[in-house]
């Protein structure tokens, strides 16, 4: 199979042939990926912001979409040739021992699901079965972007009709918090970004006032919100200094959610006392979803046309380009990136 190794930190991907283990072990999933999803989460590990990787060298990729063609000892909720989304979030099915894959004389590792790889053998709790007319580019987003969004908004935000929201940081993962947030009829919905481009894509989703992050931009988020603040806000940055902003302007009974994660012994500083006067801060790892059952109930609100993908996927590369993908997300220029897969 080709994939894209991760050799060193703050180093370009090698993109080259693996060696696939033999045999698949027990709750092991054999997977054709097609398109994986491009994740400011594999940015930030791929540059080592959350610390020293033991693991190199390794696989990447946490979201993807393929098709099933083997799978192991004890696996129940798959066949072969079942259409599938790939997901980091666990959910039913068994959580198998983790392949390890050959480069040369070298042992490359992988987790319980990568998918910056043609082909990935993966543990069972990291797939979800989908409708095999279901387009296979747009599903990498049901496994991490729109689930994250969904949970964020209904299990930890539980944004109630005419709330006010706020959302930093508008990729992928903004833009689906934008849109799930418009779904529950919240008002108004601020997004903020450095970039205007995104935030006209944002509009399209769901935020009803955008804004481009200046110094001035809490009194800015203020004169639309009240004085008060806002009664949600979501940060999808991991900037120490937005996540001490985003706290700040949260009303004394409001919510901040954290879903970017911040550098390695980049800490914050806020005043805690309003924590004990109902106001809230918390930190999102997934929103909380369980994959086999939320991505099922999101491919309906699609078919519903509740939900819209057609513009959240801004650009597409091939995996032998993948680097470049990964300038275009630094670039804070791009919505969803997918890379496609090439299998002849």
């Amino acid at each position: 199979m080709k994939a894209a190794i991760l050799v060193k930190n703050k180093k370009p991907l090698v993109v080259t042939e693996v060696e696939m283990p033999k045999k698949l072990e027990f709750g092991q999933v054999l997977v054709k990926i097609f398109y994986s999803g491009l994740c400011g989460s594999q940015v930030s590990e791929i540059d080592g912001l959350w610390g020293e990787d033991k693991n190199i060298p390794h696989l990447l990729g946490h979201e993807g979409s393929g098709v099933v063609l083997d799978f192991g000892p004890g696996v129940k909720t798959v066949s072969k040739g079942d259409h599938i989304v790939l997901h980091y979030m666990k959910s039913s099915g068994l959580d198998s021992p983790t392949p390890k894959y050959k480069w040369g004389e070298k042992i490359v590792s992988a987790g319980g699901v990568t998918t910056f790889n043609t082909h990935a053998i993966v543990s069972e709790n990291r797939i979800t079965k989908i409708p095999k007319d279901f387009d296979l580019r747009l599903a990498p987003v049901l496994g991490c972007a729109i689930p994250t969004a969904m949970g964020v908004i209904n299990n930890e935000a539980e944004i109630k009709i005419g709330q006010s929201v706020v959302v930093f940081g508008l990729g992928g993962v903004g833009l689906a918090i934008s849109q799930c947030a418009s779904l529950t009829s919240a008002h108004p919905i601020i997004g903020i970004d450095l970039h205007k481009s995104k935030i006209d894509l944002a509009k399209k989703f769901g935020v009803t006032h955008g804004l481009i992050n200046n110094p001035s931009i809490e009194r800015d988020i203020r004169s639309i919100t009240g004085n008060d603040g806002a009664d949600t806000v979501i940060d999808v940055t991991g900037n120490s200094k937005i996540i001490e902003l985003c706290y700040k302007i949260t009303s004394p009974v409001g919510k901040t959610i954290l879903c970017g994660i911040p550098k390695e012994n980049d800490n914050i500083s806020i005043f805690t006392k309003p924590l004990h006067f109902h106001k809230t801060l918390k930190g999102s790892k997934g929103g909380g979803s369980k994959p086999d059952i939320d991505i099922p109930r999101y491919i309906k609100l699609l078919a519903a046309k509740k939900v819209h993908l057609d513009k959240f996927i801004t650009h597409e590369y091939p995996l032998e380009k993948i680097n470049e993908a990964i300038t275009t997300l630094k670039s804070g220029e791009a919505g969803r990136i997918v890379i496609k897969m090439s299998h002849e």
